[in-house]
């Protein structure tokens, strides 16, 4: 499924919840989205957890 399939649907899932749901709703399905892009992104090994937790000596340049 290529990216701007699967962003149309996002995009339609967040207006059905806006306009059914109100604000609250729209909040709540854009960040259980944000969530279940980071998991996705986890499970397929694209990012690890080390990637978000280093300390200041630790740092890449």
């Amino acid at each position: 499924m290529s990216m701007a399939v699967v962003g149309m649907i996002a995009g339609m899932a967040l207006g059905f919840a806006g306009y059914f749901g109100g604000f609250g709703a729209f909040l709540l399905v854009a960040a259980l989205g944000a969530v279940g892009f980071v998991v996705g992104r986890f499970l397929e090994g694209d990012w690890e957890l080390g990637d978000f937790f280093h300390t200041r000596g630790d740092r890449r340049r």
